[in-house]
């Protein structure tokens, strides 16, 4: 399963994590581009006595095999969106806040930097780790890596509890929202502009449909102690085919996020009561995840980093570990408004902070 020998540089583990930050964002990985640093990561990994690491594809995993009674999985993904001459990066400090600055310092080399760190240290955790660095989450969902190994290699995600290392300000986000996306269409007859009244407009038909966006309230969920909020809204709309006809097909495209109290099968029931009478076609759906709170592991964890739990409002990929019984979270440095900005950039203190209450817990949780 390991990959040929390759010229990526080895990462300097004996650094500290903002500097290994730094080395894993001056590696490009546009998604599709992750060989080289998948390469670093594993060749860095490789050979210590404590981790079993396996390469998949431009996935890595490294395990621990402890016997310990209890099993964590924290993942997180290594490629990034395009470069917008945002590399290398750099430090800058803005009011006070010292920050490092660069493609993928937010989404999300912190995170995965941090990680690296703990699971070439951490040679002897009170809970066994399996620790996931996974290609292609940037892009198309039939491409993400951590997808992948959960069709082929659902073993590897097994564990007790599951953290995604995803952007949260080095606090806890619970769970996920689901996501749901509808094409919604109106039907009428062409016919010259000239001549509008031959012929029955499409577009106009859609009226109500945006009136019942306009109209419709988007619940606030109460999930295990979190408040989830709902939206549904239309992000597109499509008719016509030149200035002169009337259009006889309109499309409003309509983009649903849902509580994940709601299952997908649930939330498109739920759709096509709101839009009864209309054509509704279903063009995309997630399964949200439960915020996995709710166990002693979770809360053991909650305590250890000292942080209060909030919702995450979009969907991640811990929805992946929810669909395979185990609970996740998501838990990593940098600001979420500043992932994929041509300004990204992570406060050094939340990468830090990070990193000392992943150390504390998975040193010392019994």
């Amino acid at each position: 399963m390991s990959s040929p020998a390759s010229t990526a540089p080895l990462l300097d583990l004996s650094a500290g994590s903002i500097e290994i930050t730094r080395q894993l964002c001056d590696i490009p990985s546009v998604s599709g581009n992750e060989k080289a640093i998948a390469d670093a990561i594993e060749h860095s990994l490789a050979g210590l006595e404590h981790l079993e690491v396996l390469r998949l594809g431009d996935a890595v995993v490294a395990r621990t095999n402890l016997g310990r009674d209890r099993r964590v999985v924290i993942a997180g993904h290594i490629d990034t969106v395009p470069i917008n001459d945002n590399l290398p990066t750099r430090f800058e400090t803005i009011d006070g806040v010292d920050y490092l600055w660069g493609r993928g310092t937010v989404d999300m080399k912190a995170g995965v930097a941090v990680q690296v760190k703990l699971a070439a240290e951490l040679t002897n955790p009170s809970i066994d780790i399996t620790w996931i660095w996974y290609d292609h989450e940037e892009v198309s969902d039939d491409l993400n890596g951590l997808g992948r190994l959960a069709l082929t290699h659902p073993e590897l995600l097994k564990g007790d509890f599951a953290i995604l290392g995803e952007p949260t300000r080095s606090e806890v986000e619970g769970g996920c929202n689901g996501n749901m996306r509808i094409e919604v269409r109106t039907f009428g007859l062409r016919a010259h502009s000239a001549r509008a009244w031959v012929g029955k407009n499409a577009i106009h038909a859609a009226t109500p449909i945006l009136n019942r966006l306009v109209d419709y309230v988007p619940r606030e969920v109460e999930v295990e102690g979190l408040v989830y909020r709902e939206g549904l809204n239309a992000v597109g709309i499509s008719g016509g085919i030149a200035g002169n006809v009337i259009p006889d097909e309109c499309m409003v495209h309509i983009n649903y996020r849902f509580a994940p109290s709601r299952s997908a099968d649930e939330a498109e029931q739920h759709l096509r009561e709101v839009f009864e009478g209309f054509d509704i076609t279903v063009v995309d759906r997630a399964e949200g995840a439960r915020p996995g709170l709710d166990s002693p592991l979770s809360q053991e964890f909650l305590a250890a980093v000292g942080a209060s739990a909030h919702p995450k409002y979009g969907w991640t990929d811990v929805a992946r570990f929810s669909a395979l019984g185990v609970p996740a979270v998501n838990y990593g440095p940098g600001d979420p408004l500043k992932a994929h900005a041509d300004d990204e950039r992570v406060a050094l203190e939340q990468i830090t902070g990070c990193e000392t209450g992943l150390r504390r817990w998975l040193a010392g949780a019994v």
